[in-house]
């Protein structure tokens, strides 16, 4: 039966046919772990500085050639059926940091083991005697003053000017974040070495003062020292095209980093194998953070391919 509208002199159009109940629309695609886009580009900015310094050299860093690399960046691709690629980079970051960690137990108990044996500890008596004999007062205090650098006061004034002077420059959160991640996984691991170990300072005698009173394993100035240099050459790396420029960012982190812990020993207020393991630890850390935001870039350039090319990307010079 067919029905007129109000004053419209006419049919109306034909309705389409239905058949059944009224069909609903089909709901939007739901995608797991989605944001509003105006969320996700904030999100995106703390990590992300654009292709451009995907980089270092001509190897692009979202490529995997190793076995090893390949391997991770399969199970990132796996992850990320579940999780977004910043997940996935606090995930590793996680999962990185108890690796460490529990490296940092397992020390201990190597270092309990040499003790006994005298092993790698027989070089801690010989390196501190050789510290004695080139004190004087002049390069004690100029030592005390570049240690401090790397002190509880030294090194989180250092890390946030840097950390704000890269960003101000580059415009870029990429470094705040990289740098605070970095120092505080560096700041746990010392915690965690230290409690777990329990060994203490070299005799108050033969060290230089002001006095130290914490526990001595690991150098807690010698790891931040250490994350601190790497996770910044690895920010300069990618933005410096020359690589006369990169070379000499590597020398003057590794230069850095190796004089905060030999001055550890040189004031007496480590044992040698307190700097040895925070070197190591440091490292460790280091290279934790850095395959995180590697696999972080890999998953936001959607590059399922782990190949081991330069991938085109900016040449030296």
């Amino acid at each position: 039966m067919s029905t007129t509208t109000p004053g419209s002199g006419g049919a109306p159009p034909p309705r389409p046919p239905s058949h059944g109940p009224r069909a609903r629309r089909p709901a939007p695609t739901e995608q797991p772990n989605e944001r509003p886009t105006g969320q996700l580009e904030v999100l995106d900015e703390l990590l992300d500085d654009g292709r451009q310094d995907d980089f270092v050299g001509g190897r692009d860093l979202t490529h995997w050639p190793t076995a090893a690399g390949r391997a991770l960046h399969a199970a990132a691709v796996r992850a990320r059926r579940w999780l977004a690629p910043r997940e996935v980079w606090a995930l590793t970051l996680v999962v990185g940091l108890v690796v460490t960690a529990a490296f940092t137990a397992a020390a201990a108990g190597v270092y309990d083991a040499v003790v006994e044996g005298d092993g790698v500890t027989g070089l801690d008596q010989p390196a501190l005697q050789l510290a004695l004999q080139h004190r004087s007062p002049g390069l004690d205090t100029a030592v005390t003053f570049y240690t401090d650098i790397g002190g509880p006061v030294g090194m989180p004034l250092l890390a946030a000017a840097t950390a704000a002077a890269l960003a101000i420059a580059w415009r870029r959160w990429t470094p705040v974040t990289l740098l605070v991640t970095t120092m505080l996984g560096s700041l746990a691991l010392t915690m965690a070495g230290k409690a777990s170990v329990g060994r203490a300072r070299p005799p108050l005698a033969d060290a230089v003062p002001p006095y130290e009173h914490s526990f001595s394993f690991p150098s807690g100035h010698t790891l931040n020292a250490t994350a601190f240099a790497g996770i910044v050459a690895y920010l300069l790396l990618r933005r410096l095209r020359a690589a006369w420029a990169r070379r000499l960012v590597v020398v003057v982190a590794v230069l850095f980093a190796v004089t905060i812990g030999l001055s550890r020993i040189f004031l007496g207020h480590h044992w040698f194998t307190d700097v040895l393991v925070a070197w190591v630890l440091g490292l460790a850390w280091l290279g934790v953070v850095i395959t995180g935001h590697r696999l972080y870039l890999t998953l936001r350039r959607g590059q399922h391919s782990a190949g081991g090319g330069s991938g085109g990307g900016p040449r030296d010079r």
